[in-house]
């Protein structure tokens, strides 16, 4: 019961629910980007290199491929090595990857303005020079030591 309990705690925690959350999108987000690159950006590729499928270019470590597709060839078990798909994966983790920085690099900016405004704000208390409580900039007088407030701070001599 005890281990229940701990997991229930665990798991309704929002840092794990975030995560879950982002786990989710990051993968839908990564099916967009591969229909993307196979979709979109590889079919021009292959067009300018002579009207081929990209993702059909290999390498062929037997005899006997000639004329024949990547499926063909994977399909009767003989070795190749795929390049064209391993290009293809390289093109999705460098989007993926410029997406992230992207998005980081507009959280930082966001981030950035934020501390601005913060700093630039106007104070709305200051100290009182008597007991250090905080109190409204324009109080004339403490609400808590009852000290009455001049304009400018009074001398800490003696």
């Amino acid at each position: 019961m005890k281990i229940m309990k701990e997991f229930r705690e665990f798991a309704v925690r929002g840092n794990v629910i975030d995560l879950a959350v982002g786990v989710i999108i990051g993968g839908a987000f990564g099916k967009i980007v591969t229909s993307v690159v196979n979709d979109v950006v590889m079919p021009p590729i292959g067009r300018l290199l002579g009207a081929v499928d990209f993702k059909d270019l290999y390498i062929p470590l037997a005899d006997g491929t000639n004329g024949r597709t990547l499926a063909q060839v994977k399909a009767e078990n003989i070795p190749v090595i795929a390049y064209g798909q391993f290009i293809n994966v390289i093109i999705e983790f460098l989007i993926i990857a410029f997406c992230v920085f992207m998005l980081v690099k507009g959280i930082n900016m966001l981030k950035r303005e934020q501390k601005k405004e913060e700093v630039a704000a106007e104070p709305t208390t200051k100290d009182c020079p008597y007991c250090y409580s905080s109190i409204p900039v324009q109080a004339t007088r403490c609400g808590h030591c009852t000290s009455q407030l001049t304009k400018t701070e009074p001398s800490t001599g003696v």
